[in-house]
C-alpha cells in the first residue's frame, strides 16, 4: 500500500475529476497525474475520452476528508464537519458530539490521528 500514497497534486487531480472542472489548469493537473492514478485504479478513461473517478478514487477522497476533519477538530471542536464525514467518524467512534456544539475527538480518534501523522512523517523521510 506504500506505493499508493498520493501527493497533494494527485489528490487535487482526483478532486478536479470529481467536480468535473473544465479549466485549462485543471486539465494540466489531471493530465500530469492521470497515468499513475489510472494505474492505481482511481481514475478510468471512458470510451468518449472523459476521465472518470472510480469507486476507489472516491474512497481515497473521502478518507482524506476524514483525516482532514480529525486534524481540524483536534485544534478546534467547532470546525465545520460534513454530515457524511461526521456520520462515518461517529460510527467508527473517532468523534463524539459535544453539548456546547461541535465535535470532540475520542481517545480512539486521537490515537488514529497520531498514527496517521506518524506514518506521514515516516514517508517524508
Amino acid at each position: 500500500m506504500k506505493n499508493e500514497q498520493l501527493t497533494t497534486d494527485e489528490y487535487d487531480a482526483l478532486e478536479l475529476v470529481r467536480r468535473g472542472t473544465r479549466r485549462d489548469t485543471a486539465t494540466a493537473c489531471v493530465g500530469r497525474n492521470a497515468k499513475r492514478l489510472s494505474g492505481l485504479k482511481m481514475l478510468e478513461f471512458a470510451r468518449d475520452g472523459r476521465i472518470l473517478l472510480t469507486e476507489k478514487g472516491q474512497q481515497a477522497l473521502f478518507l482524506r476528508r476524514c483525516v482532514q476533519t480529525l486534524a481540524a477538530l483536534s485544534s478546534d471542536p467547532q470546525a465545520p464537519v460534513d454530515a457524511d464525514v461526521a456520520r462515518f467518524l461517529s460510527i467508527k467512534a473517532h468523534i463524539v458530539p459535544l453539548e456546547a456544539g461541535g465535535y470532540g475527538l475520542t481517545d480512539k480518534g486521537r490515537e488514529s490521528l497520531a498514527d496517521i501523522t506518524h506514518q506521514q512523517q515516516q514517508q517524508r523521510r
